[in-house]
């Protein structure tokens, strides 16, 4: 999988996501690594989201994971809580917003 494919799949996972419930701006940095390695961001602003494929220097928290575990977490086939424990997900920064992003219904990536 290339890097623009990872950033592809969480873009179009985020696209439409239902973030009405998030009154708080969030910035999270997603540092790929291996296959596809890369880096962008996920940000909530104004109760929408919107992923790019930038570094993010005022960022809130940051994200360390492969692009597998980046595709697994965008189709809804692993949570953010059993990846972290499983070790896929090394989370830096403030944990308490990536939780926020983290409650954001996705909508699944289409085949």
């Amino acid at each position: 999988m290339t890097y623009e494919e990872v950033v592809q799949c969480a873009r179009d996972a985020y696209e439409n996501a239902d973030a009405r419930h998030i009154y708080e701006h969030i910035a999270v940095q997603v540092n790929v690594v291996g296959e596809g390695a890369g880096i962008f961001y996920i940000e909530v602003a104004e109760r929408a989201v919107c992923v790019e494929p930038y570094d993010y220097f005022d960022r809130d928290a940051l994200l360390t994971l492969t692009a597998e575990t980046v595709v697994a977490l965008a189709n809804g086939k692993v949570r953010l809580l059993d990846a972290i424990n499983q070790g896929l997900v090394k989370i830096e920064g403030n944990t308490e917003k990536v939780w926020r992003l983290a409650s954001v219904k996705l909508k699944p990536r289409q085949k």
